[in-house]
């Protein structure tokens, strides 16, 4: 645990280590699997490199091999774990003893060339025998690179508890008999969209934390948009692929306006777009209107067209709502559930009226967000449009009573204490 502790701090305070460890990783975790074929003393075994590593590189500088120097580490790491168990891996143990005890300090050549493990590593961590919290917590640790103390800290759980979780994921790894290879082309489909949901998933949680003290959690967005732009590089015909990078980028660019300068919520009709990030809306913007031409027509790149909808627009008002309604009614068709519909309201209350959003809402309140702070938000905005200003002002209060973010919490309170 302090070993972990140690890692965070350290690569927390060296942005340059941090970025090339993690992109590192993956790598070297493909390799190690490759040569002994077990996922997690592999994983177990580099996460162990990368600690040597923040310890060595920060204080000697980084190799001039990092890669091949990793790869070293990580081995012997792996093949001292096996050492504990020598009467089931005495192989292993003849090739610790042919490598030279000074590597751990060495900067050994990257003899082997580079193989993209990404996509295999992606499927593996997020295997269907897995559910979606261990999904979260292995490609996190796996192929993002995080330290479990990272991962408990970004979803505000104890690391004894994420530890525990990511050991049961490996366990039921092993149980599934789980491959490091690409599934047969018929599963690829359904595999690719668990991958695409929890990259979702991990961009949603940081740029709108559910609880906590900050609205935003940088580290979350960063690494989603980081693993999205990998895996994109290896599947870069894929139109949803494309379609959640755009989706990030665009939704990303509005981050720096969202918070005002005591952290709490602005929200999108006060933001001020000039703090927008024009060079995100523009790559955002040209990578979903590239991947609307390729294939079939995803959730993800309808999303991304709707947020580059918003991104063109100078203000609220200037919004092209009805296209935005027109392009929300796709994605309910192409993925239907609750929570595209409550967006859907919002759009129907700009093009039809607050009561026709109402409305539309109803149909919500007997489903999985009954009683939940957006819903709750929503229809307290829908209503101070209707001009219920008593109605709007008990749902904006009900809402903050619910939220879980502090700084979304303080927002809703100042939208109800307006009203009064």
């Amino acid at each position: 645990m302090a070993a972990d502790g140690f890692r965070r701090r350290v690569l927390s305070h060296h942005a340059g280590v941090g970025d090339l460890l993690r992109d590192l990783a993956p790598q070297v975790l493909g390799a190690l699997v490759r040569r002994y074929g077990d996922f997690s003393r592999a994983e177990d075994a580099v996460q162990d490199a990368l600690l040597d590593a923040v310890r060595v590189w920060t204080r000697d500088g980084v190799p001039e091999h990092p890669a091949g120097w990793l790869r070293t580490v990580a081995a012997r790491r792996y093949v001292d774990q096996v050492r504990a168990d020598a009467a089931r891996r005495r192989r292993e143990v003849a090739l610790l003893d042919a490598t030279p005890r000074d590597a751990l300090v060495a900067a050994p050549p990257d003899v082997e060339p580079a193989r993209d493990d990404l996509l295999e590593l992606f499927f593996l961590c997020c295997h269907p025998a897995l559910g979606p919290s261990a999904q979260l917590a292995l490609t996190l640790r796996a192929v993002g690179g995080l330290s479990t103390a990272e991962i408990a800290t970004a979803f505000l759980v104890p690391e004894a508890t994420m530890g525990q979780r990511i050991v049961r994921a490996k366990q039921r790894l092993r149980e599934a008999g789980a491959r490091f290879d690409l599934p047969p082309e018929p599963e690829r489909g359904p595999r690719l969209a668990v991958v695409l949901h929890v990259l979702y998933l991990v961009f949603n949680e940081g740029y709108s934390a559910s609880s906590g003290p900050e609205l935003r959690r940088v580290e979350l967005t960063g690494q989603a948009i980081r693993l999205a732009r990998r895996l994109r590089e290896r599947l870069p015909d894929s139109g949803e692929v494309a379609g959640l990078l755009a989706l990030m980028l665009l939704t990303e660019a509005r981050g720096a306006a969202r918070t005002g300068p005591d952290g709490d919520l602005v929200p999108l009709a006060e933001q001020d777009r000039s703090r927008w990030d024009a060079d995100a809306i523009a790559e955002g913007t040209a990578l979903v209107t590239r991947s609307l031409t390729t294939g079939p027509l995803g959730p993800y790149q309808v999303q991304a067209a709707i947020a580059a909808v918003h991104a063109e627009a100078p203000s609220t008002e200037q919004t092209d709502w009805p296209q935005i309604l027109a392009l929300y009614e796709l994605l309910e068709r192409l993925a239907p559930g609750p929570a595209v519909t409550l967006n859907r309201a919002v759009a129907v209350g700009m093009v039809r009226g607050p009561r026709a959003g109402l409305d539309l809402l109803d149909t919500l309140e007997s489903g999985p967000l009954a009683g939940h702070h957006r819903l709750l938000a929503v229809r307290a905005h829908l209503l101070e449009q209707a001009g219920d200003v008593p109605s709007a002002a008990t749902a904006w209060r009900e809402a903050a009573r619910l939220a879980g973010s502090l700084p979304e919490r303080r927002h809703l309170i100042r939208r109800a204490a307006r009203l009064m």
